[in-house]
């Protein structure tokens, strides 16, 4: 079911007593909110971040996770262990991942089938590069990336999946699709989605230099369901402007 989420992601950011102090900071701001609020953080964050965010309205997710349930996977972290401290969300397939880590669209898929039979809700990143962009190869790349990333889910699924388009040119650069622009590419996304499943009830988020100034703009587009917040989301004060837009 479509609704209206602002998630954060934090990256390589905070220090737990840091992350406390944050959702102390955030709680009451958003506390009144209609919207869904999720902040993912670092793995060494989640145990803090979830006690101190017991008993508000906000909602805790990690920044990736591996598809085997154990093994010799040195420095990974498996569904269980999250679901065991109660973590929520998970991102998968950010753009770092995919540009640092060999992330691809198959293991994006394994991830995402991991995460659901885990319980876990998986937001899933799409976007294309400035060099895919400048080709005019857009809707080319991110119908097929989010095509793969769903690959052998039912309808039913989808209920429980965010998506996140995320063009990997506006991610900490600045800039930002214009308005028409990033509807139009989550659109496509819709439509993708629409002839494999029959249906595009699903939540689709924008991430690309989502801030105060331009939160409302992105937002209130018809197909665009919210944002995935990066350095806008390591402020309280400026994160709750993105919330409450």
């Amino acid at each position: 079911m479509r609704r209206k989420v602002i998630a954060g992601n934090w990256k390589m950011n905070m220090l737990p007593n840091e992350a406390m102090e944050f959702v102390n900071t955030l709680a009451p701001l958003v506390k009144d909110t209609k919207n869904e609020v999720i902040i993912c953080v670092p793995f060494t964050d989640l145990f803090y971040t979830l006690l101190t965010a017991q008993d508000t309205n906000i909602h805790v997710g990690a920044q990736n996770m591996h598809w085997e349930e154990s093994g010799a996977y040195t420095g990974e972290v498996s569904a269980d262990m999250l679901k065991s401290i109660n973590v929520e969300y998970v991102i998968i397939g950010h753009s770092e991942r995919r540009q640092y880590f060999n992330e691809t669209d198959e293991t994006v898929n394994l991830k995402v089938k991991t995460a659901l039979s885990k319980g876990l809700k998986p937001i899933v990143c799409v976007g294309e590069t400035l060099e895919q962009k400048e080709q005019g190869k857009t809707i080319e790349v991110i119908t097929s990336q989010i095509s793969k990333a769903l690959e052998n889910l039912t309808e039913q699924d989808l209920s429980n999946i965010i998506v996140a388009y995320e063009p990997i040119w506006a991610i900490g650069t600045g800039k930002t699709a214009t308005s028409d622009d990033a509807n139009n590419s989550i659109k496509e996304i819709r439509n993708e989605i629409k002839s494999k499943f029959g249906t595009d009830d699903v939540t689709i988020l924008y991430g690309g230099s989502v801030k105060p100034e331009n939160a409302r703009e992105l937002f209130t587009m018809s197909d665009i369901d919210g944002g995935l917040v990066g350095g806008a989301s390591l402020n309280a004060l400026e994160f709750n402007k993105i919330v409450n837009y």
